[in-house]
């Protein structure tokens, strides 16, 4: 029998944006990304709005802090991660500022493929609401795994936590939703 021949696993080449950051080119690094996380950036900050316009504005928002925080961005986790813990905080922010009540115009629609976009804006609706319910930490936890695809680690580097406890977080925030919504089968 051959003894198996052990090689050195390849370590992994270093993220292109963190690259661009420790040298000092910060304007392509916050292209690359805007590129790169600018859609994720948008679902986290939708989910956790509930607006369009404001996702759209905490988005922008994020990357400019960003931007002006890539000086002392230190590389602890991935550049995911610290983008989406930046975006927690803008969210955390404007819904401080602006606590006021909106309420969304629904125009029903006559038919079809209509009804299916008013089925899934109703069902929006209901998991906003039933998020709304849930602490601000077990709402955000939910968000940043399930809308902006963390995984674990990545939403313990988010949150500032240890990778246990943000297991443990999302475990006890989807009992919470099952408990606000025991009508509805979730994950």
């Amino acid at each position: 029998m051959e003894a198996a021949i052990a090689t050195p696993l390849e370590p992994e080449p270093p993220d292109p944006i963190v690259v661009m950051i420790h040298d000092g080119r910060y304007r392509e690094a916050l292209a690359a990304c805007a590129t790169t996380h600018g859609a994720i950036l948008g679902r986290l900050c939708m989910a956790l709005l509930g607006s369009h316009a404001d996702a759209d504005e905490a988005t922008q928002e994020t990357l400019l802090r960003a931007h002006r925080g890539m000086a002392s961005y230190r590389a602890e986790g991935s550049v995911k991660a610290w983008l989406c813990g930046i975006a927690r905080h803008v969210c955390a922010h404007m819904l401080e500022t602006r606590r006021k009540q909106r309420e969304l115009l629904e125009i029903v629609p006559a038919e079809g493929e209509a009804r299916d976009v008013f089925e899934l804006r109703r069902r929006a609706r209901e998991v906003r609401e039933a998020l709304a319910k849930l602490r601000p930490t077990e709402r955000e936890a939910l968000v940043l795994r399930y809308v902006a695809g963390l995984s674990h680690r990545e939403l313990a580097t988010a949150c500032g936590l240890d990778e246990a406890a943000a297991r443990k977080r999302i475990s006890r925030a989807l009992a919470r939703l099952r408990s606000v919504m025991p009508d509805q089968e979730i994950a």
